[in-house]
């Protein structure tokens, strides 16, 4: 049984260059892939352009998703539709990303048209088991571990871990600990 067995990689895919696809990886419809490495059991929906890139094991990785060249994707993440993740773009293990939310590496954008290289941009960094809300726009920060980043929110400053952040510009509104539903019961228990 070779590779092919092992894996689907849909018949109107278009799988360019050296690729390491994983075990149980799924390659959707209209999707292109090109360099890059899936782990085990990670799916990419349909219209996925990823290239360059590494995306771990157990991901998924929404319709009309673009990740670039030099972006590493950890464990177990996912990345929703319409999301961007640029050049020099960490997500790591358990993180999940809301829908359209747009990463920059560039704070004056073209700034390799002008200059030739790209040694003007900046990397992010996005903590495990971080949640990124829908239409985000991520400049080059570190979003800490187990923090909050509410949806529509612009981060521009590195958000510690643990907590919740939201607004243009993102403000601190609470320890993620503290987060409770409407009736009164926690969003993340505590562990005992």
């Amino acid at each position: 049984m070779g590779l092919e067995d092992k894996m689907e990689i849909h018949e109107t895919a278009i799988v360019e260059g050296e690729n390491e696809l994983g075990e149980g990886s799924l390659v959707g419809p209209f999707s292109t892939v090109n360099n890059i490495r899936i782990g085990r059991n990670s799916k990419l929906f349909k219209f996925v352009n990823a290239y360059g890139c590494e995306i771990g094991d157990d991901c998924k990785i929404g319709a009309y998703v673009e990740i670039q060249a030099g972006a590493k994707i950890g464990n177990g993440v996912t990345i929703s539709s319409h999301s961007f993740i640029c050049d020099m773009v960490t997500v790591d293990d358990g993180a999940w990303i809301g829908h359209g939310v747009k990463t920059i590496n560039d704070l004056y954008p073209p700034s390799r048209k002008r200059t030739g290289s790209s040694e003007h941009w900046e990397p992010t960094y996005i903590g495990k088991g971080a949640i990124i809300g829908s239409n985000a726009v991520l400049f080059p920060v570190n979003i800490g571990d187990n923090t909050i980043i509410g949806a529509g929110s612009v981060v521009r400053k590195d958000i510690p871990d643990g907590q919740v952040w939201a607004g243009n510009p993102a403000k601190y509104l609470c320890d993620s600990k503290d987060l409770k539903y409407k009736n009164g019961s926690k969003v993340f228990p505590d562990k005992s």
